[in-house]
């Protein structure tokens, strides 16, 4: 499910995403980004992402792998930049057959 709402969006984001799942719903800051395929395709990245981990767990995971890196960075975009599961998502959003052939916890590649 895609839910437009800048709201959410920010709130989740503090403000820096036009992106983010909260499963299992996309929410998009602006309606425009509904036709960004390679956005889409990145959010439900994720999406199987936190099925594989168990949805509680895929978050736990995110949010700690996020502030390791951010104590080891100093910097909010590098230590995002750098979360295993972004590391995928970016990876691979270009690419419209990814999620078809995609092996379980493909993430773990880029721990």
């Amino acid at each position: 499910m895609i839910i437009v709402s800048k709201f959410w969006t920010n709130l989740f984001s503090f403000g820096r995403a036009n992106a983010i799942t909260i499963f299992p719903v996309i929410f998009l800051k602006y309606a425009f980004f509904k036709n960004n395929a390679d956005l889409i395709r990145h959010e439900r990245i994720h999406l199987r992402q936190a099925l594989e981990l168990g949805i509680i767990f895929f978050y736990i995971w995110y949010l700690v792998e996020f502030v390791w890196r951010f104590v080891h960075f100093r910097d909010f975009e590098k230590a995002y930049r750098r979360i295993s599961f972004e590391c995928e998502a970016y990876t691979h959003e270009h690419d419209p057959e990814y999620l078809s052939r995609r092996r379980i916890w493909a993430f773990w590649h880029y721990l």
